[in-house]
């Protein structure tokens, strides 16, 4: 198995998944056992500790396979996008969730009885996946003390019908490299979580955003830019809210901005030498 990339590839030097026995070489090999995601949001490492770098987070109800516990870290892929990293053991559950409903809205409290008053035990954030169990007047419940207003679900299988809007949501919420809900996000995880809304699954990075996703748009001559065009530079994406202005999580204003398009591109061009290289139209 050449050229496999390691971040979506769990292979290690000393393990690597069953199924890649024979393709890649390694000490050992692991099957896998499915879990998922039991707290809000669970952050996904570089390596097996909390000052490592954060590569993605995963939200609640998410599925993954574990293929390591070690001292309280598992090595895990991502049933979403298959990511591979570090994720702390005490985030996960063993199973599927098998969920019914999904958050969406920014971000949803979670109490302890359905009661408003009471403190709130967690936040769950866009895009988290839970079963309901029933419904106790305006809130659904979705544990034996776990309970969420119901009208900020949707039935898993609806989705929202403008991913833009959805991008919209999340304007001035603050840039966070790996992040992927309102406390923070980086440029591709606001492509994929706002996608995801929508019912369009995308990859995690904006490299493997920009060769899986729509079509291309010529960059040469005249251009006439539509709402929700994908817009790629090397290593960072912005999302068109028009023909004009660009909404996109970056490092220059530490937030997710809206800009006019002509304004960033200078901008990005003179600190990093770097053009637009592709602009992709999804259908």
């Amino acid at each position: 198995m050449k050229n496999w990339d390691p971040r979506l590839t769990p292979a290690r030097p000393d393990l690597a998944a069953a199924h890649l026995r024979g393709q890649i070489a390694a000490d050992d090999y692991a099957e896998g056992r499915v879990m998922h995601v039991a707290i809000g949001i669970a952050d996904v490492r570089r390596e097996p500790s909390h000052d490592a770098p954060l590569d993605t987070q995963a939200l609640f109800g998410e599925e993954l396979t574990l293929y390591e516990d070690h001292e309280g870290w598992g090595w895990v892929q991502l049933a979403r996008d298959g990511y591979v990293g570090y994720m702390a053991m005490a985030a996960l559950n063993s199973g599927r969730l098998e969920p019914t409903h999904r958050v969406a809205v920014n971000r949803t409290f979670v109490y302890p009885c359905p009661d408003l008053k009471l403190p709130a035990r967690r936040a769950s954030p866009l895009g988290a996946a839970v079963c309901v169990r029933a419904i106790q007047g305006a809130f659904a419940q979705i544990g034996d003390t776990a309970f969420i207003f119901a009208q900020h679900l949707a039935p898993i299988g609806t989705y929202e019908p403008d991913y833009v809007a959805v991008a919209e949501r999340f304007l001035h919420a603050p840039y966070l490299w790996g992040g992927k809900t309102s406390l923070g996000l980086d440029c591709s995880g606001l492509v994929q979580i706002s996608l995801a809304a929508a019912g369009i699954a995308a990859p995690r990075d904006t490299d493997m955003q920009e060769q899986a996703l729509g079509q291309p748009v010529s960059i040469e001559g005249d251009v006439t830019l539509r709402r929700g065009d994908l817009v790629f530079w090397r290593g960072h994406v912005g999302i068109m809210r028009d023909a004009a202005t660009l909404l996109h999580a970056n490092a220059h204003h530490m937030l997710v901005a809206s800009e006019p398009l002509s304004d960033a591109r200078e901008r990005i061009l003179a600190k990093t030498s770097q053009p637009i290289r592709a602009i992709k139209r999804l259908g």
